[in-house]
């Protein structure tokens, strides 16, 4: 008996033996997978509207450090029509993506509560601002802020969406009906000239597909092409 208990202590330091170096040499690739995970995220800012009476009633904006950007809104494209879901991916601009991500590092990447209560404010719609990386994720929530920063970013993802609302309707006239997209370019236009849109260049190719198209009145060829001008985008000359 001492005999087979002395083998079996023997055999079980060699087994302990071994799975200490396996231990040892799974967890730093475990520990490395898991840098390489975090490092395969890249930062992301993401602003929500909640705001049933306006159209769109609902949409999201989510943009990474690398310029990719995402937008989905929920709205009607006339009134009688159901609510149609609509989605558009794009590149940011260089000078909003640094604006963006610095403001939002100024704002605490969200981890504050923003919303002010100090007295009665005009309900315009329930937003959420949310930062994540591989360390944070934070959001917060929000009516209206007195905050610089917050403010900023509400009016550029605001007006994001205003230009990413008239891709949407320029599609639709484009293709159903053409003798809108005149007035729909006026009011673009006029927008644009009050800094009220951001990211124009986005929708650069459905403003190329109307200057370029000659079934559509000449004068409004040419809205198209003054606003591709605006947006670093000039189309070739109409004719």
């Amino acid at each position: 008996m001492a005999r087979f208990s002395i083998a079996f202590d023997v055999a079980l330091y060699w087994l302990l033996c071994l799975v200490l170096v396996i231990s040892l040499d799974v967890a730093p690739a475990f520990a490395q997978n898991e840098s390489v995970i975090a490092f395969a995220t890249p930062p992301s800012v993401t602003f929500t509207l909640d705001f049933p009476p306006s159209a769109p009633s609902h949409y999201l904006i989510h943009v990474t450090q690398d310029g990719k950007t995402s937008y989905e809104s929920m709205g009607k494209l006339t009134p009688e029509a159901d609510g149609d879901p609509f989605s558009y991916n794009f590149t940011m601009s260089g000078a909003n993506l640094t604006r963006i991500f610095d403001l939002a590092a100024k704002a605490e990447y969200f981890d504050d509560d923003v919303d002010y209560r100090k007295g009665r404010q005009a309900n315009t719609g329930k937003k959420t601002l949310g930062y994540q990386d591989a360390t944070r994720h934070h959001e917060t929530v929000y009516n209206y802020s007195t905050h610089g920063d917050i403010q900023q970013l509400t009016r550029i993802f605001q007006n994001i969406s205003q230009t990413m609302e008239f891709a949407r309707r320029l599609q639709y006239f484009h293709h159903y009906q053409r003798l809108a997209v005149e007035e729909e370019l006026k009011r673009m236009e006029e927008m644009a000239k009050g800094n009220d849109l951001e990211e124009i260049q986005a929708i650069a190719p459905i403003l190329r597909e109307i200057a370029d198209d000659k079934a559509i009145l000449n004068v409004t060829r040419v809205r198209a092409q003054r606003l591709l001008a605006r947006s670093g985008q000039a189309a070739a000359g109409t004719q």
